[in-house]
């Protein structure tokens, strides 16, 4: 079965492609692949798609021997499959093995050329940064992605530079890897039954260190701002080396939470450990980061708050000042639909 988001068969009888000494069973359709990365879940190629004659990106996710993977996969395939915008990674096609028990699953996804950690770590090795402009107009699109994402009542959790692709010709960027994504619930989130490692620890907001476990969009929001932050010196903001660096570094730059904050937190035993750390106070970001622009430094305190119920929401970021050269409420009212079931 062929379709924009359906499965393929895959063809046993044809050979399959060979990329770097691994098979791709995906032909005859798809020819011509080169290495693209590879990650904890799999291993990306670009190929040519016969059918349509463009490039694309082909996702092989393997083995699909474990409960876990199996679930990451069907939750990307389900999500994608549903979730459809400019600014969100756009799942083409799903190709699936005859073998029993099913080993390999393939995702088709729109190629781009780069992604946002590959383009940072590049300007670095030459001295350079993001201009302010384009770190503004990538700033964009990621609230455009993430506005939509949240308007399906569906939390990313695991937002960092290497989950933005971007096209460097247009500056076109697509937000995709949803495995760790669910769907938040406030009813289902205050049970505590959302698992705690999510996010790339750098990446993560305080209230999942803090097993805070009420999660809520808002972890999304200060993912955004770590990348805001790296965008704009080509460092981590915060690259804890364990649990509790990471957290004594969040502090260390955004100062201790207030007592008002503290009392969000039920974990009596993290509340109790953060108020027994000494006092520090925030730091000026006009000194962190000289010569930026003051709205770009509102904007990222405001994205870096202690407590989630203090950060913005994605549509409330698109209003601020900073986005005024690219904000069009009337070019942004696009929602996703909430028939998801709990993810």
């Amino acid at each position: 079965m062929s379709m924009d988001t359906a499965t393929d068969a895959a063809q046993p009888a044809v050979a399959p492609l060979d990329v770097q000494g691994r098979s791709f069973n995906i032909t005859p359709r798809y020819q011509e692949g080169q290495l693209v990365g590879e990650g904890a879940y799999g291993m990306v190629i670009s190929a040519l798609d016969t059918k349509t004659g463009q490039r694309v990106a082909v996702k092989k996710v393997t083995p699909l021997t474990h409960q876990t993977f199996c679930q990451r996969t069907l939750r990307e395939i389900i999500l994608l499959s549903r979730l459809k915008h400019d600014n969100i990674v756009n799942l083409m096609n799903v190709i699936a093995g005859d073998e029993q028990p099913l080993s390999e699953v393939y995702l088709v996804l729109n190629l781009m050329e780069t992604d946002l950690h590959k383009l940072l770590k590049s300007l670095n090795r030459r001295g350079e940064c993001l201009s302010p402009s384009h770190t503004c107009f990538f700033l964009y699109q990621m609230f455009l992605g993430i506005k939509y994402i949240h308007s399906a009542n569906v939390i990313h959790r695991d937002l960092k530079p290497g989950n933005m692709l971007i096209n460097v010709s247009n500056c076109d960027l697509r937000i995709c890897d949803f495995g760790l994504a669910r769907v938040y619930d406030p009813t289902f989130t205050q049970k505590g039954e959302l698992t705690e490692y999510v996010a790339t620890r750098w990446y993560r907001a305080p209230e999942v260190m803090v097993r805070q476990r009420a999660y809520s969009k808002a972890m999304d929001i200060w993912s955004l701002g770590c990348i805001l932050a790296e965008m704009l010196s080509n460092r981590a903001i915060f690259p804890g080396k364990n649990y509790l660096d990471q957290i004594n570094k969040i502090l260390d730059i955004i100062g201790s939470p207030d007592d008002e904050s503290l009392r969000e937190i039920p974990n009596e035993r993290s509340r109790g450990y953060l108020m027994a750390l000494p006092q520090r106070d925030r730091k000026d970001f006009t000194e962190l980061y000289p010569q930026q622009p003051p709205h770009v430094l509102d904007l990222l305190q405001k994205l870096l708050e202690f407590s989630p119920s203090r950060r913005p929401t994605a549509e409330a970021a698109l209003d601020h000042p900073y986005f005024e050269d690219y904000h069009d409420p009337a070019d942004e009212v696009l929602v996703a639909a909430r028939a998801f079931c709990s993810l």
